[in-house]
């Protein structure tokens, strides 16, 4: 299994970090991918984060894509075209999208959830354009999984283990970072 965790001047750290993190200690192979083609990515907090791969670079498919949210990190994700192919690829072959805070407004711009139930930052509903906006902290449909803001980066990384490895990897892995589901 792979994953895949884009990368854009200006996301959020913590939500971009938490996800690797969970996904690598659930013994899944998570990438770092910069999607400015650069070797690091400065946060919107200012933390300089060095990437695995580069999104030009990228040779083989992925069991899932996760955009993390920030600003300016999501309208950076918006306004590049490799991103959205690859993205777009991803969903098309029925493969995992995920996104948080912020960011799933990007699969909205996408065209992703136009038939899905969504979740984001609140306050930005508006801009989810999808079937229907759901006030929980994590939502899968389908092959799609979103999620609200760092607050909720735990639950969203467990979620996509979940989706990956199954209920009892997930669960396991909350045991050990003392995180009660």
């Amino acid at each position: 299994m792979k994953v895949r965790v884009l990368f854009a001047t200006g996301n959020e750290e913590v939500e971009a970090l938490t996800v690797v993190d969970l996904i690598r200690r659930a013994g899944i192979e998570c990438t770092m991918v910069s999607s400015e083609d650069t070797d690091v990515i400065v946060s919107s907090h200012k933390v300089t984060i060095q990437m695995d791969e580069k999104i030009s670079d990228l040779s083989d498919d992925a069991d899932m894509i996760v955009l993390p949210g920030g600003i300016p990190g999501v309208p950076n994700f918006i306004a590049n075209p490799k991103v959205k192919k690859l993205v777009l690829k991803q969903y098309e072959a029925g493969r995992y999208v995920a996104a948080i805070c912020a960011a799933p407004t990007a699969l909205g711009k996408f065209g992703i959830l136009k038939d899905k139930k969504a979740i984001c930052y609140p306050g930005m509903e508006n801009e989810l354009y999808c079937k229907e906006v759901v006030m929980e902290s994590v939502v899968k449909d389908g092959n799609v999984i979103t999620s609200r803001g760092l607050g909720t980066a735990i639950p969203f990384g467990l979620a996509l283990i979940e989706c990956l490895k199954g209920k009892e990897c997930a669960d396991e892995i909350a045991k050990k970072i003392v995180y009660e589901r």
